[in-house]
């Protein structure tokens, strides 16, 4: 897979940019704060519906306008599609697929596949579990779109039975039985939601693993080995590990059950893949706290590494983003991502100034 065309309009700092691209390595040269990440992140926002470096959308918008438009084309076995996002402020995005209207803007999900490295990834090692838990879920939502409709689901029933939760505290005490009733419904809703999500974290774990391993040997063969488990709050034994729906519903039902007072004493949530993480270790330690700051980065590119082989397993090479990466690495690990990025159909680099690129590299350079 390419992209042949990337066009956008009121996005962050461009009023209107359009480019042509074509496959093999392109790399967008410049000072920082002239728009290359922009760039980039449009991108992967036509991937993941979401930006690797804010929360929320609102600051993709240029200043002064009411949405912005992402535009691509990408060329996949020969064969075109067209994607084009909406992004607006205050009111639901709109989303097409060959100029037609979808009626969610997850429809739009696969049609690019597509894989990042940027600084910001170091936060998948040292910053808190939602960073691991969003790698997890993105990789999940590139590989199987349907997995993103779970994901906002889940995310609904927790935000409705959070709300509950803290009017019941005080219903619990009054004797009110009408809004406990309604908590075990809601139990119902974050079960089977939870379950299909934990499910979907769990097989791509599962199939991460080794991939992980074997990056890590690749970027520091002479560090300890890396390994990569799910940490989740209920007991998964053998048929939760596999990703056995059945089983993790009721799971999440017992322990739902068992901290029934708890969560009302807190008014919040304590169950639930929510609570999980994606845990990282280096040898017989957790890497967060542990590791070094090149262990960190050999961690986070491994990471990233796994995913990208994990994709092109499947038949659809993803293109390969690299986002002001090469000035943030010593020269062996420089080394093994121009390896990768070798072999890669299309490979997207933003870089303040020529250097940082590999001096062998054979690249189209946008300056």
């Amino acid at each position: 897979m390419y992209v042949r065309n990337l066009t956008l309009r009121d996005y962050r700092s461009w009023a209107h940019v359009e480019l042509e691209l074509t496959p093999g390595r392109t790399v967008f040269v410049g000072p920082n704060g002239f728009g290359k990440t922009n760039l980039v992140e449009a991108l992967w926002y036509c991937a993941t519906l979401g930006s690797h470096r804010v929360a929320t959308d609102a600051p993709l918008i240029r200043a002064g306008a009411d949405r912005a438009v992402v535009s691509t084309i990408v060329v996949n076995e020969g064969r075109e599609l067209a994607v084009d996002i909406e992004i607006a402020a205050g009111r639901a995005n709109k989303g097409r697929l060959n100029r037609s209207p979808v009626r969610s803007t997850r429809e739009v999900l696969g049609a690019v596949r597509a894989v990042l490295f940027a600084p910001e990834d170091l936060s998948l090692v040292r910053g808190d579990p939602g960073e691991r838990r969003r790698y997890l879920d993105e990789l999940a939502t590139v590989r199987r779109p349907r997995i993103a409709g779970v994901r906002a689901d889940y995310d609904k029933v927790l935000r409705q039975r959070t709300a509950l939760l803290k009017s019941a505290a005080g219903a619990r005490f009054r004797g009110d039985h009408g809004v406990l009733d309604s908590l075990d419904v809601w139990d119902g809703h974050l079960a089977a939601h939870g379950a299909q999500l934990m499910a979907a974290r769990l097989e791509l774990v599962n199939e991460l693993a080794p991939e992980v391993e074997k990056a890590y040997q690749l970027l520091a063969p002479a560090s300890r080995a890396a390994t990569i488990s799910y940490r989740s709050g209920i007991e998964l034994g053998e048929q939760g590990a596999a990703g056995d729906v059945e089983f993790l519903e009721a799971a999440l039902l017992a322990a739902l059950a068992s901290r029934r007072t708890a969560e009302l004493e807190r008014g919040m949530c304590l169950v639930g893949p929510h609570r999980d993480d994606l845990e990282l270790r280096l040898g017989d330690q957790p890497a967060n706290g542990f590791a070094s700051h090149g262990e960190s980065w050999s961690m986070a590119l491994a990471l990233r590494l796994a995913s990208y082989e994990l994709l092109r397993g499947e038949g659809s090479e993803p293109v390969l983003i690299l986002d002001d990466v090469f000035a943030e690495l010593d020269t062996a690990r420089r080394r093994a991502l121009a390896g990768v990025a070798a072999t890669a159909e299309q490979v997207l680099v933003t870089a303040a100034v020529g250097e940082d690129i590999p001096a062998d590299w054979d690249a189209r350079r946008i300056t």
